[in-house]
Formats: structure tokens, C-alpha cells, sequence
């Protein structure tokens, strides 16, 4: 079977930055699962992945914006430390925000907090190594909840 809109695809998968190093990996876990057409892969991948069957390997580079974006300015942000409530900031913390917005204290100088809204991984090339292990449709429950049951998916 051929992966296409409603397909619950399995595969194993590496991620490497530009320079080669692991950023992520199936590896010593079960196949990674999701349903194809329904944005829960990054679109480049998804679209690169569209068309295979189980037993594909494959590598996919994946352009930031078909990621997890570029790199917006206007998500780095110098914040007073007194709008942290007294709080202490040190650089690698994360906070979210009301409107769920997750930020990274980059860096902590001169009474202020420069923080980083963007996606760790927006601007980065991906380079995906691929193994498709099983391709098969999507049941109607699993289309009705939006995610995978049984393995490398949610258990109920």
C-alpha cells in the first residue's frame, strides 16, 4: 500500500542537523506512527514520505521552512527581570506563556532577559534518515480521536 492522505505510517526514523549530529532518533524505540495528510510530521517530510510503501528507505532534506520554520525576529525579545515576578532567571530556562507560547532564556544581562520564541529547531536544514515499516489506513476511530492506537500510536 502506498502512503496517501488517511494512512497510518510507521517508520524508523534519524534526524541529523547540517554538521551530522543526532538531534533525534527512533533508535532502541518502537516505529514512530502517525496519520499521513493530517500536519502531525513536519510538511516537508510528510510531503517527501507521500507515495512510499513499507520496506523504503530513504533520506530527506527538509528546508527550514518546510520545518519548523525560519527564524522570526520578532520572537527574540529583551525582557525587564522585574516583570518575572523576583523569580530567578538563568539562561536555558523555559516558560509558557497564557497563550502557549514556549520561551528559552537565551541570555541574562544588565537587569534584562533575552528570550527566544522561535522553535529550537526553526532555521535549521533537517537531513532525515527514513525506514518505512508498515503503511496501512487509518481506522475510523483513529480518524475520529486524531491519532494512532496500538503500537508506535496512543493507547487507550
Amino acid at each position: 500500500m502506498q502512503i496517501t492522505k488517511n494512512a497510518v505510517v510507521s517508520f524508523h526514523y534519524t534526524l541529523n542537523d547540517p554538521e551530522g549530529n543526532v538531534l533525534d532518533s527512533s533508535d532502541g524505540r518502537e516505529a514512530f506512527a502517525y496519520i499521513h495528510g493530517m500536519g502531525m510530521i513536519v510538511p516537508g517530510l510528510e510531503q517527501q514520505l507521500e507515495g512510499k510503501t513499507a520496506g523504503t528507505k530513504l533520506k530527506a532534506e527538509v528546508a527550514p521552512d518546510q520545518g519548523y520554520g525560519e527564524v522570526n525576529p520578532e520572537l527574540m525579545q529583551k525582557v525587564p527581570l522585574d516583570r518575572f515576578g523576583g523569580q530567578n532567571v538563568e539562561a536555558g530556562m523555559q516558560f509558557q506563556t497564557p497563550d502557549n507560547m514556549v520561551w528559552t532564556v537565551v541570555e541574562v544581562a544588565d537587569g534584562h532577559a533575552m528570550l527566544n520564541g522561535n522553535h529550537p529547531l526553526a532555521g535549521v536544514t533537517l537531513h532525515f534518515n527514513v525506514e518505512i515499516t508498515d503503511v496501512r489506513m487509518a481506522t475510523a476511530d483513529e480518524l475520529s480521536h486524531g491519532h494512532v492506537h496500538g503500537p508506535g500510536g496512543h493507547h487507550h
